[in-house]
């Protein structure tokens, strides 16, 4: 069994998750995915818009469709600060299907900053409610 170490994903409107895991997966921008396991160093980056994996203790996988904002490792500690976080179960899985499509529309006909990270967005939610 994997040590566990706390984690909290907080986004402006509410704590989506705090409590033990033994692992979180997340996308830092111009880093790629990056794996955080207790006892890791300490790091602070910035969020992509990616799907968030929070491995509890108990084998569970919690979901989350995480949009820009921070990570900290500090002390056997993850925290993200998201601008915006959905856990996989509020997601509207048709909603974001319709926002992919229209930013996949958008950038047919033209290179579109907004349309870019709305395609992201809408990647990260289908993704962590597991319609990638």
């Amino acid at each position: 069994m994997s040590a566990s170490f706390s984690v909290e994903v907080v986004s402006p409107e509410s704590v989506l998750y705090s409590g033990e895991a033994t692992m979180v997966i997340t996308r830092t921008l111009g880093g790629g995915e990056i794996a955080f396991q207790a006892g890791h160093a300490p790091f602070l980056g910035a969020l992509d818009a990616s799907h968030t994996r929070v491995f509890l203790a108990d084998g569970a996988v919690e979901d989350i469709a995480v949009h820009g904002g921070f990570v900290e490792v500090s002390n056997d500690k993850v925290s993200l600060l998201s601008d915006t976080a959905e856990v996989a179960s509020a997601i509207d899985v048709e909603r974001a299907r319709a926002a992919k499509e229209r930013a996949e529309e958008r950038l047919r006909h033209e290179h579109d900053a907004e349309a870019t990270a709305a395609l992201g967005r809408a990647n990260a939610r289908l993704s962590a409610a597991g319609h990638s």
